[in-house]
């Protein structure tokens, strides 16, 4: 083959695979497989944002005291290394069309910040719109692609979060707003810079169909808000799948279940974000913030902290930073979690009452389970084997698989839930300096930035495990009290078979 012609087959294996291709010495061309089209982001990110908390009131004084608070508290460390920047930072163009910062706001410039953040071990994230305004009514990006690119490049931002207002119209079928969002994400990549493409187009024109292969990740549904269960108008839809308006203003359990449908338009390094994480900001309770976080991380949602980090109470620190459910969110499967079972029953003055049970296979074999208790009082609840492993159990010839042959041990992963006292000495300052020694027998503590999740768990580091409460037999069922507007969030491990750890190593 001409070396001509050569380079235009690669060049549309590379278009056809959504990613570059590769050569062998022979001059053979492999295609890679699906995954990232930029080839990063093969986790889900992890961070924080702004606005939830704040919405305009920002300055880089905040962003930068928030990032420093999140490395004094070991929030880094777990692996929240995204300081993202949200809307009402720009006060419009100049005159060769470059988007300015606010000076009052950005005195130093947006670089500066950038270049801080990155001395801290974290990364700068950047907002705009695919449209004419941003949602705050600031310039958008919408016929500026490549310019905003080029500066924020320039500026060392290494994420994008890209709304949906003022789109002049060019939204209302799949095909339009691909094509809109299409432009940015081509615009990303000619910056020659790594940066991770968010989609915030609120689930408008079923993203989960077409935006894996153009961005990282993308918003399924309309804005959450600090609420676990109580319906709203303005977020009219119950289910992802025909939803022509998703709206605004939805509530915890409105969002995990329209995940149910596109669980399986989840994949490494292109993620369906079910919006930012609301623990923190005072509108549920204890035990409804670790459903939240818990089914966030069970469905590899990007886990973006959407508070005031500097006011985190002890126990709202201690969810943010449990390493055993995070561990869950950065497996390297970066699958979701499937609902097997979900019935309606006495509801409570917020909403509808239900009861589910949700599963998710995991890389190294094991399997995590969530049974989920969003009705009005605590009850019993069952998962049996079956029940978690129905799909291979209905798969094929109908052959009963091996693993409900299989007795598996059962570990709670918030069963070593930090303790207020320990999240207290974190924000006070008081907490002692865990060694890599210390920090491998921890039940509480991990350091995901020395080890990665996926090597830990080859480790069986202790705090990605969360503690061992009973076991299942063959065909067998396990059993938990839930109380109400809870869940219990299990990790099973097979007791017997090559590669399997032994019942007693935990």
């Amino acid at each position: 083959m001409a070396r001509t012609s050569l380079a235009k087959a690669v060049s549309l294996a590379a278009c056809l695979a959504g990613q570059a291709a590769a050569y062998i010495s022979n001059g053979t061309v492999i295609i890679p497989g699906a995954s990232s089209y930029n080839g990063i982001n093969l986790t889900p990110q992890m961070g924080w944002d702004n606005w939830n908390a704040f919405q305009c009131n920002v300055n880089e004084s905040l962003l930068l005291n928030t990032a420093k608070a999140m490395v004094d508290y070991g929030l880094r460390d777990l692996g929240y290394n995204y300081i993202v920047l949200d809307d009402c930072w720009s006060i419009g163009r100049n005159e060769t069309g470059y988007l300015v910062e606010n000076p009052e706001k950005f005195p130093s410039g947006m670089k500066h910040v950038a270049d801080t953040l990155h001395g801290m071990g974290m990364k700068f994230g950047m907002y705009s719109s695919a449209g004419i305004f941003t949602c705050g009514r600031f310039p958008g990006s919408l016929g500026y692609e490549q310019k905003d690119a080029d500066l924020w490049a320039s500026w060392g931002v290494d994420y994008l979060k890209y709304d949906n207002c003022y789109n002049q119209g060019q939204s209302g079928t799949p095909k339009l707003s691909f094509d809109r969002y299409n432009v940015m994400s081509q615009a990303l990549n000619h910056t020659g810079r790594k940066i991770v493409y968010s989609l915030c187009n609120w689930g408008n024109d079923d993203p989960f169909d077409w935006a894996y292969t153009i961005s990282n990740s993308y918003r399924m549904s309309g804005d959450i808000y600090d609420s676990f269960n109580r319906p709203d108008s303005r977020c009219p839809c119950t289910e992802s799948i025909g939803c022509a308006w998703p709206g605004f203003h939805c509530s915890v359990m409105n969002i995990l279940n329209k995940m149910a449908a596109i669980q399986s338009r989840s994949q490494s390094g292109a993620f369906n974000d079910m919006d930012m994480l609301e623990v923190g900001n005072g509108g549920q309770s204890d035990s409804e913030y670790v459903v939240h976080f818990s089914m966030w991380a069970m469905n590899a949602s990007p886990l973006l902290m959407g508070t005031n980090v500097l006011t985190l109470s002890p126990a709202n620190l201690a969810i943010y930073s449990n390493p055993a459910v995070i561990a869950l969110n950065q497996d390297p499967s970066a699958g979701a979690a499937v609902r097997k079972w979900q019935y309606f029953l006495d509801p409570d003055q917020t909403g509808q009452g239900e009861i589910a049970l949700w599963t998710r296979g995991l890389a190294n074999g094991d399997q995590a389970f969530a049974l989920i208790n969003a009705a009005n009082t605590s009850m019993t609840m069952n998962a049996t084997l079956y029940d978690i492993f129905l799909d291979a159990a209905t798969a094929g010839a109908y052959q009963t698989p091996a693993v409900l042959g299989e007795s598996w041990d059962v570990y709670d992963l918030w069963g070593n839930r930090m303790s207020n006292t320990e999240a207290g000495m974190l924000i006070n300052g008081t907490a002692p300096t865990l060694d890599a020694m210390s920090m491998s027998n921890s039940t509480s503590w991990y350091n995901a930035t020395a080890t990665s999740y996926a090597d830990g768990l080859k480790a069986n580091a202790t705090a990605l495990y969360g503690t061992k409460v009973g076991e299942m037999g063959p065909m067998g069922t396990f059993s938990a009290t839930i109380g109400r507007h809870s869940l219990g969030l299990y990790r099973i491990r097979q007791r017997s078979g090559a590669g399997m750890r032994k019942r007693d190593e935990l």
